[in-house]
């Protein structure tokens, strides 16, 4: 007979299937990046791709009237937006997946929000998880009044063809370690382009209109607009658009550091166009504020901020 601690320790077989395929996981990554950078090379060796990169060297062409560099108040939108898009995507995570909430949370409705209906009780994390919501919501209103006040659009809208075949070409210098020729402060390649174009406008919208659709604020009586856009459409896109998210901002970290670290933090947090450690400083200041944040982010000081505004239960 086994002893209860030779029992405790010994790992079950879905634990061990699982560390077995994260000890696979690696490697047939890293397998797979370099045959992506190796067929990358070769590929810029074949007469005709170098001539497609003469042609198209990577960066795509802006109107005449496109602002030149970042303002300021540019650099704090995005410490904002990366801030706020940071605490969204892990408190979206726990809603997901965690099975016991920690606390549950009803709306007071005496408040500045009185509604006929009974406030519906949600969990803690829902209630983190909306707030981040309202906050990034009112932080991507004021983003766009402004890139479309100050012609900062222009650097985000693809406005010429040009622009495909420009993110090709810089696609394929990304992938084969030689990068495209940077000039961030003026415009982006094409590729740079077309991701921030499709985040700005594309995935933030989608976000935005699934994350509404399953939210206690949409109006459950509306038989019609319901069958149009049924909740499971909301649901089927939502977690791909944060895993998008997820996969932009790792490649975005990325090509940042590896790019150009210091000129690049100078663009979004020096305002400045150059290799100062201005952007730098400022840069460390946001991973502490966003680390803070993160350890703070746990029921223990969550429930007094949520007691604000409602009443916050074990159940």
């Amino acid at each position: 007979m086994q002893s209860p601690t030779s029992t405790a320790t010994k790992p079950t077989a879905p634990a061990k299937n699982r560390w077995f395929k994260l000890v696979w996981i690696v490697p047939a990554v890293l397998v797979l990046l370099i045959a992506l950078v190796l067929a990358a090379r070769w590929l810029r060796e074949v007469p005709s791709v170098q001539s497609f990169l003469t042609d198209y060297p990577g960066g795509s062409h802006l109107p005449a009237a496109a602002p030149v560099g970042f303002p300021a108040w540019l650099a704090w939108q995005h410490f904002l937006n990366s801030f706020l898009i940071l605490l969204i995507i892990r408190s979206g995570w726990l809603v997901r997946t965690r099975t016991k909430a920690p606390a549950q949370w009803t709306r007071n409705n005496q408040g500045l929000i009185k509604t006929k209906g009974r406030p519906t009780k949600i969990s803690l994390d829902l209630w983190f998880h909306l707030s981040l919501d309202a906050l990034w919501v009112l932080n991507g209103i004021v983003f766009f009044i402004l890139i479309f006040a100050t012609g900062q659009w222009m650097r985000l809208v693809p406005t010429s063809w040009d622009v495909f075949p420009n993110a090709l070409s810089a696609a394929l210098q990304y992938a084969s370690l030689n990068w495209p020729v940077e000039n961030g402060w003026v415009n982006y390649n094409g590729l740079q382009l077309l991701a921030y174009f499709t985040t700005v406008f594309i995935a933030a919208p989608l976000a935005l209109i699934t994350g509404l659709r399953m939210s206690g604020a949409w109006p459950k009586n509306a038989e019609k607009l319901n069958k149009t856009y049924p909740i499971e459409v909301a649901r089927a896109v939502h977690l791909p658009v944060m895993l998008y998210f997820v996969a932009f901002i790792l490649v975005h970290v990325t090509l940042v550091m590896a790019t150009g670290a210091l000129r690049n933090l100078n663009h979004m947090y020096g305002v400045q166009d150059g290799d100062s450690w201005v952007g730098f400083w400022f840069f460390a200041g946001s991973l502490v504020v966003m680390v803070v944040a993160w350890v703070l982010a746990r029921p223990l000081f969550l429930r007094p901020v949520a007691a604000l505004t409602g009443s916050v239960t074990k159940n």
